[in-house]
């Protein structure tokens, strides 16, 4: 049988959406988590429990896979339990390290986005074969900084900012495609498929619930505005993305999601 794909953070967002590529794609996947193996869950792969920050459980969870997408992602100990995965896996001799990153983390100086640059670095001098995309947000964050204030007066946005969101099963079937390749260092970024105001979008948002606001937009101070404002969140030559907002917030309704 062939050896899994490990895929961390494989409960959350992009996880769920790339282990089921992977699986669909027959695949033998190993999904890593903080939490236990739901009984209810008998989708065909493997478990490993696992605190990347800590490095608990991180050895068994490396043993014997043929590549690893690191999908985990937090703001606070992101650097950490990247420098723990890259340490982990060079013991292990993984082939083939695979991270997910973001469009706009050189140009807008969010300490997120730092933290994602600086994993990339980890990511690039760890000694491994390495994959990077870059992506632009998914189409369900944009949506949850609507959904989000759903109970205050108004909805209030960010004057000025745009963003180019995608729909997050197309960020993983390409991640599905570079895990099953060879190491490609740098990859072209994934965009949406529209540059949308932050006010549209939040205007769509509300009428696909069936809300009606007020959308007020908020001009606020300061460089990491500033650089949203002149688009270092967007990518307009790398609009491969195809599924439109509307599309996703269609698909959401039909869901319940």
């Amino acid at each position: 049988m062939d050896r899994p794909i490990l895929v961390t953070g494989g409960t959350g967002t992009l996880g769920r959406a790339l282990v089921a590529r992977l699986l669909a794609d027959g695949v033998p996947v190993r999904v890593m988590s903080r939490r236990p193996h739901r009984a209810d869950d008998d989708r065909p792969y493997e478990w490993a429990v696992c605190d990347l920050v800590q490095g608990t459980g991180l050895d068994a969870a490396l043993a014997d896979v043929r590549a690893v997408v690191h999908c985990a992602t937090n703001a606070r100990n992101d650097v950490a339990a990247t420098r723990q995965l890259a340490d982990a896996a060079r013991r292990a001799g993984v082939p083939h390290l695979v991270y997910v990153s973001i469009v706009g983390i050189k140009t807008i100086p969010l300490p997120y986005y730092r933290s994602k640059l600086e994993a990339e670095r980890i990511v690039r001098e760890s000694g491994l074969p390495w994959t990077t995309l870059r992506t632009t947000q998914f189409h369900d964050l944009v949506a949850t900084l609507t959904t989000v204030q759903r109970r205050l007066p108004v909805v209030l946005t960010l004057s000025g900012v745009r963003f180019q969101s995608i729909e997050v099963t197309e960020v993983a079937d390409r991640l599905a495609e570079l895990a099953q390749g060879a190491p490609a260092g740098r990859v072209p970024d994934m965009a949406g498929p529209e540059i949308r105001e932050a006010r549209d979008l939040a205007a769509a948002t509300l009428r696909a619930a069936g809300l009606r606001k007020r959308v007020v937009p908020v001009r606020l101070p300061g460089k990491i505005i500033r650089n949203l404002r002149a688009g270092g969140n967007l990518a307009p030559d790398r609009a491969v993305g195809t599924a439109t907002f509307e599309e996703f917030l269609a698909a959401r309704g039909r869901t319940g999601r």
